[in-house]
């Protein structure tokens, strides 16, 4: 076999053993209990955070890391611990007045541009922590943890990227956002979308938590802005000038390269579920 092949094999074999891994351990966490979903998505919260601020860390930006975790992992901490009923609700509100503590802590650091600092480290909470901690929740649909909305949306997700890889590869000629992404084409997307709205409607009758209207409004948002979200990631890392945000999952990228489309719905799926 030609060097050339034998690599391009190993980069699939490493691709395809990182999924099937990383799918169990993510399954098995969201499954098991609402502690191993706290310690998954915890963790993926800390891990997307860091990774952000070492891509924001160009042109002499430099957020501040400490203060950011600490803050992401307090907005998940209490949100995760408010939707379990063991913390008083208005316990959130200490939240309101962190959001002021990078301004401050910027004034004792003395760098070169404080308030773009000061913009990153915000924007890391926001962008990633937010709706990591938005999935509490859709966890506790009912005052008690529940994995089947969780997991329902993931697979969802999964629906619609494999509906919209098979579809573009078979079908696809017709670009949808070129300058941002070459590879997707609307025959991809429409096939995401049609495959999403199928496993959306099975769903209604295997993971009876939501009703199947809510299953195939949350492969409606899905299909919409999942794909939006990963437009989202792609212009930022081209306006970074780099291939993949990480290294972390071998063949897959980084964090918010596997879960950029998660991040862009949660807060659509929290507000439809919350309103319907």
């Amino acid at each position: 076999m030609a060097p050339e092949k034998s690599s391009k094999l190993n980069n699939m074999q490493t691709r395809v053993i990182a999924g099937v891994l990383g799918a169990a351990v993510f399954i098995g966490a969201i499954w098991f209990s609402e502690w191993t979903f706290f310690l998954l998505f915890g963790l993926l919260t800390i891990l997307g955070v860091l990774e952000f601020y070492r891509l924001m860390g160009v042109n002499n930006v430099e957020p501040n890391r400490v203060l950011g975790v600490l803050l992401a992992a307090a907005v998940f901490g209490l949100i995760f611990l408010d939707q379990k009923a063991m913390v008083r609700e208005n316990l959130l509100f200490i939240l309101l007045p962190a959001i002021m503590l990078p301004f401050l802590a910027e004034l004792f650091r003395k760098k070169t541009q404080p308030f773009l600092n000061i913009g990153v480290t915000l924007l890391g909470v926001f962008f990633v922590a937010v709706p990591f901690s938005l999935l509490s929740l859709i966890a506790f649909p009912f005052g008690q943890y529940s994995w089947q909305p969780v997991l329902g949306i993931m697979l969802l997700i999964w629906a619609a990227d494999s509906g919209a890889y098979f579809a573009g590869k078979t079908f696809g000629t017709h670009k949808l956002f070129e300058r941002i992404s070459p590879g997707k084409t609307w025959e991809g997307w429409v096939g995401g979308t049609l495959l999403a709205l199928a496993v959306g409607w099975l769903m209604g009758d295997f993971l009876p938590d939501l009703s199947r209207f809510h299953w195939l409004g949350v492969a409606v948002i899905i299909s919409v802005f999942g794909v939006l979200g990963d437009l989202a990631e792609s212009l930022m890392k081209r306006s970074l000038g780099v291939k993949d945000s990480g290294t972390l999952i071998p063949g897959h990228g980084g964090i918010l390269d596997r879960f950029d489309s998660l991040i862009m719905v949660v807060p659509f799926i929290v507000a439809f579920l919350k309103i319907f």
